[in-house]
């Protein structure tokens, strides 16, 4: 697999379990949670909220137009930013494999703090929820506005 499909694949699959807006090539939209998608850009949509009562709607690829996501991706360098306040020096951020070094020692993705224990793990899981928290709080203003 090439470098340009393998990107192409890994953007496809950050996709999944976020809220899309799908535009057909007849013009209709749907949108709900992106639950899975083909290569062949064949996509299951979870609750389309045009859909009353649908709880599961696959739609073929080849009539596809656009999907759009309308829910904010997780900014792992916004959160890295956060961390380098109060851990000055401290923090790196490799985003190649989606993940954040506090002091070399604590690990923390988009799920949270994967590894390392103890106050100072404490501390940027308490950063981490936090950051969660008003991330949720400014989607859903973005939904009311």
């Amino acid at each position: 697999m090439s470098v340009a499909a393998r990107k192409f694949s890994e953007e496809l699959s950050s996709l999944i379990g976020k809220k899309v807006e799908v535009e057909l090539s007849d013009g209709r939209t749907y949108s709900g949670s992106l639950l899975a998608i083909s290569e062949g850009l064949d996509i299951v949509l979870e609750k389309p909220a045009e859909l009353p009562g649908v709880y599961k709607l696959l739609i073929s690829g080849s009539s596809l137009r656009a999907v759009r996501l309308v829910e904010r991706m997780f900014d792992l360098k916004e959160l890295a930013d956060r961390l380098s306040k109060s851990f000055p020096g401290n923090v790196s951020l490799r985003e190649d494999i989606g993940v954040i070094l506090v002091m070399n020692r604590i690990k923390v993705t988009s799920a949270g703090v994967v590894e390392g224990s103890g106050p100072a793990a404490d501390k940027v899981r308490k950063i981490y929820e936090d950051y969660l928290k008003e991330m949720r709080e400014r989607q859903a203003q973005g939904q009311q506005g």
